[in-house]
């Protein structure tokens, strides 16, 4: 059994109690749900200026389309070209290739914010092959 606080006989399991809900409430108040909201609009085409990993330069050229979250379009580099997937999630994009030697882009879209949703202008960032890393920075053309 518990002694009780000297000068507060009894109180010690309502004090607790006390704590115990305030504790809680304030857990429940500090978690709020994720942001809803929309990711940037990336739907158009896009130049990609690389710094490819055998430290070349190159130019790349997208054309995307955007359901949601998802994303799909077309392709086109110096030596490939070929269908893309891909998705955003705010503003962060990845985009995978579907060629014989698949890339994987992944950038942040920044641009102006048209009715709460980023209208993307820049994509910048690295993209992955089997030589290795790279970096790009991308312009939307269209």
């Amino acid at each position: 059994m518990k002694k009780p606080i000297d000068g507060f006989p009894g109180l010690w399991g309502p004090a607790c109690l006390s704590l115990a809900i305030m504790f809680c409430h304030a857990v429940a108040w500090s978690q709020q749900p994720p942001s809803q909201a929309a990711p940037a609009n990336v739907t158009g085409k896009w130049t990609l200026y690389c710094k490819d990993p055998n430290g070349t330069t190159s130019s790349k050229y997208l054309d995307l389309q955007q359901q949601g979250t998802t994303i799909k379009g077309h392709f086109k580099g110096p030596n490939q070209s070929g269908g893309v997937e891909g998705t955003i999630n705010h503003q962060h994009l990845v985009v995978r290739t579907k060629t014989r030697e698949p890339l994987v882009f992944r950038g942040r879209v920044d641009g102006s914010r048209v009715g709460g949703v980023v209208q993307g202008s820049t994509y910048n960032g690295t993209f992955h092959d089997r030589g290795g890393t790279g970096t790009f920075e991308g312009q939307r053309t269209q």
